[in-house]
């Protein structure tokens, strides 16, 4: 619903951080080690958990973290106070080599996960952390990505909010990047929903 609040830092605290936009105070969940800094002004990319008993905003540093946040919880077992603890202790980038290296210890140090859902991760996101990687290393490092690519992730990202499976939303948009000018976004999300 949120993609990302900005505004100034009002407090942060080490798993939480109250950001003031507009004079409203949005009170975010945050994994610890963020990059989120203490005061200023920042965007925060955000998630909202809607439950029966709360609507909570999760916030990261950056997309990437989100987007990793998001895939934890697709995962059988894996709920938002899990997720952000398994990111409190492994930044995105360490949570997909432990992911593709199969240590399943490196998961359970995260407070919470017990072998057998450090396992279940395993499996659920074996794939996910292959293609992650896999266009990861597309680009030299340090590196800008190029419209193209960014373009490609964010169509993506919308057919996922429009409730694609993420292999299924991979597919059209490679397809469409065929038929259309990678670096337009809008063309390719029209094309890869037909």
């Amino acid at each position: 619903m949120y993609e990302y609040l900005e505004g100034e830092v009002a407090w942060r605290a080490p798993a939480r951080v109250v950001l003031d936009v507009g004079g409203v105070g949005y009170d975010l969940l945050v994994p610890i080690g963020t990059r989120i800094p203490a005061s200023g002004r920042t965007r925060v990319w955000s998630h909202l958990v809607v439950r029966e008993t709360a609507h909570t905003l999760y916030g990261f540093g950056d997309r990437k973290e989100r987007e990793w946040f998001r895939l934890l919880l697709e995962v059988r077992g894996v709920g938002p106070t899990m997720a952000l603890a398994i990111l409190s202790g492994l930044a995105p980038d360490d949570l997909v080599e432990a992911v593709l290296a199969g240590d399943a210890a490196a998961l359970t140090r995260a407070k919470g996960v017990g072998k057998k859902t450090a396992d279940q991760i395993l499996l659920d996101l074996a794939d996910k952390a292959a293609a992650w990687n896999e266009a990861q290393g597309a680009a030299p490092a340090g590196a800008a990505p190029a419209a193209a690519d960014t373009s490609i992730e964010d169509a993506v990202g919308a057919l996922l909010a429009l409730g694609f499976k993420e292999k299924e939303a991979r597919k059209n948009v490679e397809r469409a990047a065929k038929e259309v000018d990678a670096s337009d976004l809008e063309a390719l999300v029209r094309v890869a929903l037909r």
